[in-house]
């Protein structure tokens, strides 16, 4: 075909077969010789090392900051690791070495600086040679003393690209274990100083900071509110510093009966925290003083001390259910929700180790409770755990029953219920009485008109007098809606009822409780 001089003219291929340079346009630069293949030191190809994985495995204990050991450094411990692995490698026994319970390189370096050879580490791997060959604490045979080698020598560049140890290898896997970040010798010695202060904080060796704080807290426990000073406390001759609170409950060693109660801060001492023996004769004392001067706020204070020496002496048993009742009760009378409620809170987890105490009576006072905070929620979950034989107790079925009336409008079940509770579930159903009272006078104006006797409303509203309830209309507004006639005084319910819908609807306006369950 003749030449064209628009284009050049090229042979077409009939194969697949590569085309020899001949056959390939000129070029005006020749083209530079292929670069040869890298190669080791002795002409061969590296070979790349599958590390098993109790050689990785090994590597992550090394490394641990538990298993590091003072005097040792990172540096050190890195290099007689190499030297382990290489001899290992070099002598084919990466998988003949039992790495479990193979030593550290810690651990080695240890035992050479003293001079101790641990005959019971090394007859595991050692293969039966009698002679005198030097060997280090890995079982393998060195021709040198294996701290004066390095493994970095003998390898060069292109293995440690390929065949080099697994804690330099970068991670392409992307295992979860191989991204584990494991402390080092630096973390471990800042760790062990924060411990060390910590320590020294709690054994008094710090400044003269915390022997100030020290004495201020003795004086609190000698001179507290109670004016009781801590003078029948004689020492033991076994006296021991303040314990840890990780070394289990402490085991008072005070004598004194009558104690202050303070909020803990740090570790108790069991030179301010009564035993058991004593705790029950101060319960006793209590009792008394109770009867004697009831003066609240003091028996509060020590009720709550001696709840706190049976808590940090872990002590759970019947007399622990006592002081929580009696204290539970005795709040209850003054109205004081919030001690209320953490005794009730701390009976519920005692009853449940079936330890005594009464439980039917306080599961009663918790139904009544819910009663008062309008808390539906806790209420079911409550009627969801009572048994038959719980619900057949007095108490409880007073409560139950007061739950019902109240659910169905029945008023009038209620107040009769109101002037029969047993126990002392009297002063948690005062507490909502009053706006029960305005909830019936509310109905009590719309199903009665245009008036309706005193009388009566003392009676269905369980007021202990006519001039009670009188009293109780005047104060909700009612003053001028009260009449005297010949039936005697007469309450105008055309006209209150608006009064008391108002009160009844700010009665049931929802209020946050202190302390509540």
């Amino acid at each position: 075909m003749p030449s064209n001089g628009a284009f050049t003219s090229v042979q077409v291929r009939r194969t697949l077969a590569r085309p020899v340079t001949s056959q390939l346009p000129s070029l005006s630069h020749p083209a530079s010789p292929p670069k040869p293949a890298p190669t080791a030191a002795n002409g061969t190809k590296p070979k790349k090392i599958d590390w098993p994985m109790p050689v990785r495995q090994y590597v992550q204990r090394c490394f641990v900051i538990e298993n590091n050991i003072s005097g040792i450094g990172k540096e050190e411990m890195e290099t007689k690791l190499k030297q382990v692995i290489t001899e290992a490698t070099e002598s084919n026994k990466l998988h003949a070495i039992d790495w479990e319970t193979l030593p550290l390189p810690q651990q080695m370096i240890q035992s050479e600086r003293a001079k101790i050879s641990s005959s019971n580490v090394t007859a595991s791997w050692i293969e039966g040679s009698s002679t005198q060959e030097t060997r280090d604490t890995t079982g393998l045979a060195n021709p040198a003393p294996s701290r004066k080698r390095k493994s970095s020598e003998a390898i060069n560049a292109h293995d440690e690209e390929d065949a080099q140890p697994p804690w330099r290898k970068p991670n392409n896997r992307n295992v979860f274990e191989d991204r584990i970040t494991y402390p080092t010798v630096a973390h471990a010695e800042r760790a062990e100083k924060r411990q060390k202060k910590i320590k020294d904080d709690f054994s008094g060796k710090g400044t003269s900071k915390f022997h100030n704080n020290l004495e201020k807290r003795k004086r609190r426990f000698e001179d507290g509110p109670s004016g009781v000073t801590s003078t029948n406390y004689v020492p033991a001759q076994d006296d021991s510093p303040i314990p840890d609170v990780d070394q289990g409950p402490v085991v008072g060693r005070s004598r004194d009966l009558e104690k202050g109660y303070f909020r803990l801060t740090s570790a108790p001492n069991p030179d301010f925290v009564r035993p058991l023996a004593v705790l029950e004769k101060t319960l006793e004392l209590l009792k008394l003083k109770w009867r004697k001067e009831n003066k609240y706020s003091y028996i509060c204070d020590q009720f709550k001390s001696l709840r706190q020496d049976l808590t940090v002496q872990h002590i759970k048993n019947e007399f622990t259910v006592n002081v929580y009742e009696i204290h539970a009760r005795i709040a209850l009378e003054k109205g004081d929700l919030g001690e209320y409620n953490q005794c009730q809170t701390q009976l519920r987890a005692l009853y449940s180790q079936n330890l005594g105490g009464h439980p039917a009576e306080f599961k009663a006072y918790r139904i009544l409770y819910f009663i008062h905070t309008c808390n539906r929620t806790e209420m079911n979950d409550v009627l969801a755990d009572l048994t038959p034989a719980e619900k057949d107790e007095m108490a409880v079925k007073h409560a139950l029953d007061v739950r019902s009336a109240l659910a169905l409008g029945n008023y009038h079940k209620f107040f009769r219920l109101y002037l029969e509770t047993p126990n002392m579930g009297a002063y948690l159903m005062d507490m909502f009485v009053v706006r029960e009272r305005h909830a019936a006078l509310a109905n009590i104006c719309r199903a009665y008109k245009p008036e309706v006797q005193i009388r009566f409303i003392t009676e269905e509203l369980a007021f202990e007098s006519d001039g009670e309830s009188v009293q109780f209309l005047v104060d909700n507004g009612a003053r001028n809606l009260i009449e005297e006639r010949n039936e005697g005084l007469q309450l105008l319910t055309g006209k209150a009822g608006a009064i008391f819908e108002i009160a009844k609807n700010d009665s049931f306006r929802r209020v946050d409780i202190k302390g509540q369950i």
